[in-house]
């Protein structure tokens, strides 16, 4: 494939997820990831500031669903009623990207300094969710309460998601759906 040919972006994430497969993701450099691409690690560096941010490029995307979908919520619905929209929201998002969020997963979970990287991530939405329930008029500490929830339940449910078997053909908002039914039984 020539340098020319399009979707650099997406060529150096299928390159670097082959090669943290076949390496690991310490003995993987950009060099590497760029060639298999079939391209130069000046471009590598026009999409992504480091190896890591293949992983995580999309984290701002990722996290504006969440918070356009909650404060599309109409005013008045339970705080953890608007939460779960925004859940499967970000769940639908997912789904169509299942084989890529699967090896990501297998990638971030061979390796403690990404594991931490998600947890950042994951508490970045938590805090994006707080702040947006404070806006709809939701005190404290049931905002900060009802948004870690979401993302306890938004992590449990993409856990079991990605491990399921291949021929489960369901879809990440039931695996949502199912994790947030299980906190309000353990809450009631």
């Amino acid at each position: 494939m020539g340098r020319w040919e399009p979707n650099a972006y997406g060529r150096l994430q299928l390159a670097a997820l082959e090669l943290f497969d076949e390496r690991g993701f310490e003995r993987t450099t950009v060099e590497d990831i760029a060639t298999r691409a079939g391209l130069t690690k000046r471009t590598f560096f026009r999409h992504f500031s480091d190896k890591r941010e293949v992983l995580f490029g999309t984290g701002d995307e990722f996290k504006a669903v969440f918070v356009d979908s909650l404060t599309a919520v109409p005013p008045g619905v339970a705080p953890i009623d608007a939460v779960a929209v925004s859940l499967e929201a970000a769940g639908a998002m997912l789904q169509e990207r299942r084989p890529f969020a699967r090896r990501r997963q297998q990638v971030i979970a061979a390796n403690a300094e990404l594991q931490e990287r998600e947890l950042i991530k994951l508490a970045s939405i938590a805090t994006a969710l707080t702040e947006t329930l404070r806006e709809r008029g939701v005190e404290e500490p049931a905002a900060s309460l009802t948004a870690e929830a979401g993302i306890a339940v938004f992590r449990i449910a993409f856990e079991r998601w990605v491990a399921a078997p291949d021929d489960e053909q369901r879809e990440l908002p039931e695996f949502i759906r199912e994790a947030l039914q299980a906190l309000r039984v353990v809450t009631a």
